[in-house]
């Protein structure tokens, strides 16, 4: 399924709307949010804190002082939540955005004694990786009753679910054309010769989106061939990114023809960055999806801090910052407002296949050194920065 909607048209078509819901997309800063603040207004409830918390697990938090978050989200939604959380309990509250393949990486070197005290962002997959090595705390959070079903947490509480976002194709309308290519509908036609040397995706070591591609080839062909399946994709792979988000970056710019992602960081790029020339597709045998999430790491040293966090992920104060920051998943909390822009574009958080996270938590991890191995350990293409 291709959409091909325009900014312009999509702007004049939900201008009304948009009046009436108080939808904004406003940038974010980069960097440390030491010392910044964000406007909570546009955020319903967002001076309920008794919806976040209740005043003992604030009071604990706040005499930790300070918290550390690794975000695997975009920049934009990580800083804007981490100064709304700073904004509303006084909490100094420092950020770094990794993929989630660098969190993976790092919190395992660190072995209980991580530099960051949670985890914020980026798809499921690395995050089972680490809970099945006992390197996530733990927690039952009490907002986790807010989750609209249990799907969105791990089977022992140890990350919890915070939006949904649905796996695609992006490509460049104007060097399709020039080309002389249709679009492609399903996996299967992205392995066609015409489009060798023209698909960008990202790097299966470093990202979680990659791994997400992996798991769904293998759960929809079976093991050997969707083993098979990545072999033959990969003669017409031009570059694999590091982070998830990379193809969706360069197809306005036309630095890429096509891309394999996160279809919400495509609509980020149409909406808020005016790349009219992207159009995005629903692969037609059914999209699989990942679950943004969040979690404690095993030996946080602001671990009072860090499940204060946990419950403010888990709430509209949270959440809805993404879509006012540029990030339109959908969102799993049952009181939060969903991100009409994603549904205008065709995104259907329940058309999605029956995707299996209990085997995407027990082989992950084999299943990418299984692909690295039918690809010789990779080239040049495989970027790490």
């Amino acid at each position: 399924m291709a959409l091909n909607l325009t900014r312009r048209n999509f702007l004049g078509a939900t201008a009304a709307f948009a009046t009436m819901a108080g939808l904004s997309a406003c940038g974010g800063s980069s960097g440390s949010t030491e010392g910044n603040t964000t406007d909570t207004s546009a955020s319903a409830g967002s001076d309920d804190l008794s919806r976040v918390a209740s005043q003992d697990v604030i009071d604990a938090a706040k005499k930790d002082g300070e918290l550390t978050v690794y975000g695997s989200c975009e920049e934009d939604y990580l800083n804007a939540a981490a100064n709304h959380f700073t904004e509303l309990f006084g909490i100094k509250t420092n950020v770094q955005r990794l993929s989630t393949g660098e969190v993976a990486a790092k919190i395992e070197e660190e072995n209980g004694n991580p530099s960051a005290d949670v985890w914020f962002g980026g798809t499921t997959d690395p995050y089972n990786v680490a809970s099945e090595k006992g390197l996530l705390e733990v927690y039952e959070a009490k907002n986790a009753s807010h989750l609209i079903a249990d799907t969105f947490k791990s089977t022992n509480n140890d990350w919890y679910g915070i939006y949904k976002g649905i796996l695609g194709f992006m490509y460049d309308k104007e060097s399709m054309e020039e080309k002389g290519l249709d679009a492609p509908k399903d996996w299967t036609d992205l392995t066609d010769p015409k489009y060798k040397d023209l698909i960008w995706m990202s790097n299966y070591n470093t990202s979680g989106t990659a791994k997400l591609v992996i798991n769904t080839v293998i759960q929809k062909y079976g093991h050997d061939q969707g083993i098979q399946y990545l072999v033959d994709l990969d003669k017409n792979i031009a570059q694999y990114t590091k982070s998830g988000s990379g193809p969706s970056k360069s197809i306005g710019p036309h630095e890429c023809t096509l891309g394999i992602g996160m279809l919400h960081d495509g609509i980020y790029q149409i909406v808020d960055n005016g790349y009219d020339n992207i159009g995005l597709v629903i692969p037609s045998s059914g999209a699989s999806y990942e679950v943004g999430a969040t979690a404690i790491f095993k030996g946080a040293k602001h671990e009072a801090a860090a499940k204060l966090w946990v419950e403010y992920a888990l709430s509209p104060q949270c959440v809805e910052r993404g879509q006012e920051n540029g990030s339109y998943q959908f969102l799993v909390i049952d009181d939060a407002k969903q991100p009409d822009v994603a549904t205008k574009y065709g995104l259907d958080p329940n058309n999605v296949m029956d995707y299996n996270f209990q085997d995407a938590k027990e082989h992950t991890e084999q299943y990418v050194a299984d692909v690295m191995k039918a690809l010789g350990g990779g080239d040049d293409r495989f970027k790490t920065e």
